[in-house]
């Protein structure tokens, strides 16, 4: 999965982090843009042509007019374009900044909506459809008090602190800009209580045994003194450009802050969270709450980028299992196992030849494997993404209650390296199995391949290179864990064991995701039924289950967009045969950025549709 500083990634740049070119964009200005000042840019440019003005540059005129306004709403974006002028700022979370947002998301659908598809180029058009469907997910969002679920175990204001993970911190401005974000972190405290406190008057509130967890991580924040924070963290090492005095005086500042203003309105927050919002909080289900499961038939076509309903989803779901499974006692065949799966499963996750003994062995472990990937991508890719990655822990604070890995894209200007975190808390609990097919999804031919690749991509407005449809981006990575096969891994059947394991946990996520969202499951059914199905730890599997229940339909984006690119592979094969080139398909398909499944069936017909004209011209030269 895809994170950024591990909050769920600001609209409208989904993913993913969320997640994720003009060329006109390089942001060095300090923003800000007042209601009334994006009011008269907003009517000074018309989503009309005119004699003066094609549809053509209206439209580009708006995308670029969104995207400014994205930067200005979003002042953490900002870095990854080479502008630190929102360094010392967080997003505006009051309840009036969401409405605001709401109300100017509207004006510019307005004013695409203005302009008429037949009057625009085919690849202009596809770029005011995918603006359209991201303003108006945004204002359904709203309009559903999705914003009002403010924050989970996973996802909120107890981890901003892992923000200084992909901060620059060489100068005394770089101190004073998180110093800066430490002295407003009360008012951010303050706004996320306002959402919830809202979010309770209104019923839209979030699964109680997910919060629970949340009490704790704020408990962890506030143990010691000052110096023991998170927050404190990036004044441990500091560089020794900084003299001493400036560091002694850097350091006694963030003290201050964090025990006189940040520490009393976390302890605030979490008197909060235990006396009035546990209390208010739901069932697992997000169909407990009123208008639920309408509710989440919108989150699956949201994350789905697909008509499908949960019935349908489910049943897909059902009907890969069953797939998978039978590919499982073929492999427990194979290894002369005597028992079935859950017997298989079990000793899979208890036998200590499948474990580290060490979180050291374990990250030593996983470097060594993620050096062995580059070597395979020549055969499957004809381009490469410039930007490199690394292997990095995720930090303690966060890993045990967050997943088993994820990954942190590039900073859009080359300043920083995409970033594989992987979990090394409860080494004993990370299989070996897993290793391969985990870190091909999360870096290359994954995550990393895939969102660098169109961060580099030219010729496309801003928004297209950093969008986040799940579907796409979460699709891609589960159908690079098959691309494995062909760069020479799992080599053996229990790593081949492991990329069936994880792909039964793509289509277990189906069937539980539905279940309890929809169909009134219990979180014990739905851990129960993943026991049974996948050879995951049960720790992971709980952590698995919460984060289902705590994002409702997200985790239906995987798998189902798996299967579109699977789809979309087996009608080339077998309409080009032994003309199909897997490099030219898979530079195909990743050469737009991320899309929604039905944009990216277009775009892939068009290309076989043109493939098939072109053998046959060939053909008839020859004859």
């Amino acid at each position: 999965m895809t994170s950024i500083a591990n909050q769920k990634p600001p609209t409208p740049v989904r993913g993913l982090a969320p997640v994720p070119v003009s060329g006109r964009a390089t942001f060095t200005r300090a923003w800000s843009l007042p209601a009334i000042g994006l009011a008269l840019l907003l009517c000074c440019h018309p989503a009309t042509a005119s004699d003066e003005t094609t549809a053509e540059a209206t439209l580009d005129q708006v995308i670029d007019t969104h995207w400014q306004w994205t930067l200005s709403q979003y002042p953490e974006m900002r870095l990854d374009y080479g502008d630190r002028s929102g360094n010392h700022l967080w997003t505006d979370r009051s309840p009036e900044a969401f409405t605001a947002r709401y109300e100017q998301e509207g004006q510019f659908v307005q004013q695409l909506e203005q302009i008429e598809p037949a009057t625009l180029s085919a690849s202009s058009q596809v770029n005011r459809s995918m603006l359209l469907r991201l303003l108006r997910d945004n204002r359904t969002e709203y309009e559903d008090g999705l914003h009002l679920i403010a924050l989970d175990m996973r996802s909120g204001p107890q981890h901003r602190h892992s923000m200084i993970e992909r901060l620059p911190m060489a100068t005394s401005a770089d101190y004073e800009d998180w110093l800066a974000r430490l002295r407003a972190m009360p008012e951010q405290l303050l706004q996320y209580q306002q959402l919830l406190q809202q979010g309770i008057s209104e019923n839209r509130v979030q699964a109680q045994i997910v919060m629970s967890r949340v009490p704790g991580q704020i408990e962890n924040l506030l143990e010691g003194d000052a110096t023991d924070s998170p927050f404190y963290k990036a004044f441990r090492n500091m560089p020794a450009a900084l003299s001493p005095e400036e560091q002694a005086r850097l350091r006694k500042e963030a003290e201050q802050v964090i025990s006189a203003q940040i520490n009393p309105a976390f302890a605030s927050l979490l008197d909060f969270l235990k006396t009035d919002y546990l209390p208010a909080a739901r069932a697992p289900g997000i169909g407990s709450l009123s208008g639920g499961k309408q509710l989440y038939a919108r989150l699956a076509r949201h994350y789905t980028t697909t008509d499908l309903t949960p019935d349908e989803i489910h049943e897909i779901g059902l009907g890969e299992v069953a797939r998978i499974r039978a590919e499982m006692h073929a492999v427990i065949k194979e290894v002369g196992f005597e028992g079935d799966i859950a017997a298989f499963n079990a000793f899979l996750r208890t036998d200590p030849q499948f474990y580290y003994d060490s979180a050291e062995a374990l990250l030593e472990g996983y470097q060594a494997v993620s050096k062995r990937l580059d070597p395979g991508l020549v055969k499957l890719f004809g381009k490469l993404p410039r930007a490199p990655y690394g292997v990095r822990p995720i930090p303690e604070e966060e890993a045990p209650d967050t997943t088993t890995a994820y990954y942190m894209r590039p900073a859009a200007d080359g300043s920083r390296p995409g970033w594989y975190y992987v979990n090394l808390y409860q080494p004993e609990v990370r299989p070996k199995f897993e290793m391969e097919v985990l870190s091909v999804h999360e870096s290359v031919p994954g995550h990393h391949l895939q969102i660098a690749l169109a961060q580099e991509l030219t010729g496309l407005p801003e928004f297209r290179r950093n969008s986040g449809f799940t579907a796409f981006i979460e699709g891609w990575g589960l159908y690079s864990e098959r691309l494995g096969y062909d760069m020479g891994l799992y080599t053996d059947p229990y790593s081949r064991y492991g990329q069936l394991v994880y792909d039964m946990w793509r289509a277990v996520r189906l069937v539980v995701d539905t279940g309890m969202h929809y169909f009134g499951w219990s979180r014990q059914r739905a851990i129960d039924y993943f026991l049974d199905n996948a050879a995951k730890t049960e720790a992971d599997i709980v952590n698995e289950i919460d984060r289902y229940i705590g994002w409702p339909g997200q985790a239906l984006a995987y798998k189902i967009g798996q299967l579109k690119m699977l789809q979309l592979r087996q009608e080339a094969e077998t309409a080009l045969g032994e003309a199909f080139d897997i490099r030219a398909f898979h530079d195909q398909l990743l050469g737009a950025g991320a899309t929604p499944l039905d944009v990216l069936e277009v775009r892939m017909d068009q290309w076989l549709a043109q493939q098939l004209d072109e053998n046959r011209s060939a053909a008839s030269l020859t004859q």
